[in-house]
């Protein structure tokens, strides 16, 4: 038995299905296009005779996330902020060339998501980012429940939660951001008394 396994990306997926033809097993052919990784035996002749090079083969455990320096993580997420801000004003614009752009900047946006470490899903801080979505209302909880129980993590997590509060001064407008409101208004100089928490 192989210690990888094929993955497929829908992305490039051109429909060829040659993978539907070489498979051994049958693990190609599914209802969804996700291949069955039970049935996968890892001989990679479906990456192989791929045309659209959609299909990866893909070790079954995966190395400990690399550790990155604190200025590192803090300079890719600033360069992720700016990749999404110019998706969004791509997108903005209707033009083949501002589909491009947007394209471009979410594939980049990614890598470097993926670079900083926020996506590798077997990662202590992917299992503490689950964990803490569990109670949220707005997220499917048996969603998170499962990926909880099926994803094998490799690390304790290093994940702090920081809860971003804004805070809004009812005399000039004033939006802070913090766990509390600021002493005075940096604007009209009001006490905190008089700032109410934004939902």
């Amino acid at each position: 038995m192989s210690e990888k396994y094929a993955v497929r990306n829908l992305r490039l997926c051109t429909k060829d299905c040659l993978c539907l033809y070489v498979c051994p097993t049958g693990a190609t052919d599914t209802e969804n296009s996700i291949i069955d990784v039970e049935k996968c035996i890892g001989c990679g002749t479906c990456s192989e005779v791929c045309p659209s090079a959609a299909i990866s083969m893909v070790p079954k455990k995966l190395p400990v996330q690399q550790k990155k320096k604190d200025d590192t993580i803090k300079a890719l997420r600033a360069i992720i902020s700016n990749k999404i801000e110019l998706e969004n004003i791509a997108r903005s614009c209707n033009s083949a060339l501002m589909v491009a752009a947007e394209k471009s900047s979410r594939l980049v946006a990614e890598d470097l998501s993926r670079e900083a470490g926020f996506m590798i899903p077997q990662s202590g801080n992917s299992k503490a980012f689950l964990e803490s979505l569990i109670g949220d209302e707005t997220i499917p909880q048996d969603i998170i429940k499962d990926l909880l129980n099926t994803i094998n993590f490799n690390e304790e997590s290093s994940y702090e939660k920081n809860e971003i509060v804004k805070w809004k001064c009812s005399v000039c407008g004033y939006i802070h951001e913090g766990k509390n409101p600021p002493a005075l208004c940096p604007i009209c100089k009001q006490p905190a008394e008089k700032f109410f928490r934004v939902e």
